[in-house]
């Protein structure tokens, strides 16, 4: 492939000082600092200064077939009304949705709704006023960065090498640190595992009067047995227990930013001095509500994830190149690079491809030897394979130029 000054991908791979400057694979390894307080990285294309090169978003891990039809209309229809109303503060109607939605006989009081799964982790932190909190990485950095802002003091336990959770470790700091708030994704974001058995056995262990777990399932409709894999039916049988869900990913509201927390209703309390009125803007209210109404679109896109993913795989790792794809619970996946960075990986993805993905150096705890990708349409994803198949290409040619 030649760009728009003439040169070929092999050519830039050639020239770019750090191609084999990629240290040995490991699943996990090192720790990387995050000091600032501001933010921490993401994917979508505007984490990138040159997203105007965007062509496909393999970053974001949204479901693939986007907003529901169904979801439109309804804010189609509303728009008149809710551009000149004011919302509803209380989130009543839409509280009473996810009710119904999830079930185990939970009304609204154990329900708070926000603007996105993140605006409740940083309320939900500052609300309890902990001390300690336990992170089980690599995951979403926000966790992080919530503790730092409220001053609290982090213990990080790593995945095992299999990308499992260490559930002894976790009750063992736990025990140490009382007073904590413990995090986990489940599934984990960035590597597409569930884990819940796990999970259940750190629940059961730790002091329930002492230690809070903070669960969160924003990727858990992608799974085909949600019932079997989620903890809401433990939310009345544990107080210290609180599910956080993120209605931007399987419902593909990203833009309308939209989630919201189940929890003893003690807990949801504490959270209400915290929260913003109105932070829940007019049309996300009434998306929510439509798209909790019409699971067949969640059904038709875990169709398409679970069969695309496979396609994925089979065509990455039955070629011998440069990327391994691993296994993935969800509508994502890592992909293992080998003598190549993901960094270089990324720029040469987007400068010659036009498609961005995300760079999984970012993450605490992971090296350059990974990027994430979600699973989007048929289409797009050939495009991504074509683009992976023409590095492992160049960086062949260019093994062997570096070899004479």
């Amino acid at each position: 492939m030649i760009n728009d000054i003439g040169i070929s991908d092999s050519e830039v791979l050639l020239k770019l000082s750090n191609i084999n400057d990629v240290k040995p694979l490991n699943n996990i390894q090192g720790k990387k600092e995050f000091n600032s307080l501001d933010s921490c990285s993401h994917g979508g294309i505007y984490s990138t200064k040159n997203y105007l090169k965007v062509k496909i978003d393999f970053s974001s891990n949204i479901n693939p077939l986007g907003i529901s039809r169904q979801v439109l209309k309804e804010i189609r229809k509303n728009l008149k009304q809710i551009s000149h109303v004011y919302p509803d503060s209380k989130c009543n109607l839409l509280k009473k949705s996810i009710a119904r939605y999830v079930e185990h006989d939970i009304d609204k009081e154990w329900i708070s709704v926000g603007n996105g799964a993140t605006e409740i982790i940083h309320n939900f932190v500052r609300a309890l006023s902990l001390t300690n909190s336990i992170i089980i990485s690599p995951t979403f950095c926000e966790y992080e960065l919530a503790s730092k802002r409220c001053k609290m003091k982090i213990d990080y336990i790593p995945l095992s090498k299999k990308l499992q959770i260490q559930a002894d470790k976790v009750i063992e700091k736990s025990k140490i640190n009382s007073n904590s708030l413990i995090f986990i994704c489940n599934p984990n974001n960035p590597t597409g595992l569930v884990n819940t058995q796990m999970i259940e056995k750190i629940l059961s262990s730790i002091d329930r009067s002492k230690t809070i777990l903070l669960i969160d399932e924003s990727f858990i409709e992608f799974l085909n047995d949600i019932e079997k894999e989620s903890l809401i039916s433990k939310i009345k049988e544990y107080d210290n227990l609180a599910i956080l869900r993120s209605m931007t990913k399987s419902y593909g509201l990203a833009g309308l930013r939209l989630g919201y927390l189940v929890a003893n209703p003690h807990l949801i309390r504490k959270l209400k001095p915290f929260q913003i009125p109105w932070s829940v803007n007019g049309i996300a209210q009434i998306a929510g509500i439509a798209a909790l109404n019409d699971q067949d679109h969640v059904n038709r896109a875990k169709k398409i994830i679970q069969k695309e993913r496979n396609y994925m795989y089979k065509k990455i790792n039955n070629k011998e190149n440069h990327a391994n794809a691993l296994r993935s619970d969800v509508n994502f996946f890592l992909i293992k690079l080998k003598n190549i960075s993901s960094i270089t990986y990324q720029k040469i993805l987007l400068n010659f491809h036009g498609i961005f993905v995300r760079d999984c150096s970012s993450f605490r705890g992971m090296s350059t030897d990974f990027i994430r990708v979600a699973v989007r349409t048929h289409k797009d994803n050939l495009i991504l394979l074509k683009a992976i198949y023409d590095i492992n290409n160049n960086l062949n040619k260019s093994k062997v130029f570096k070899n004479k």
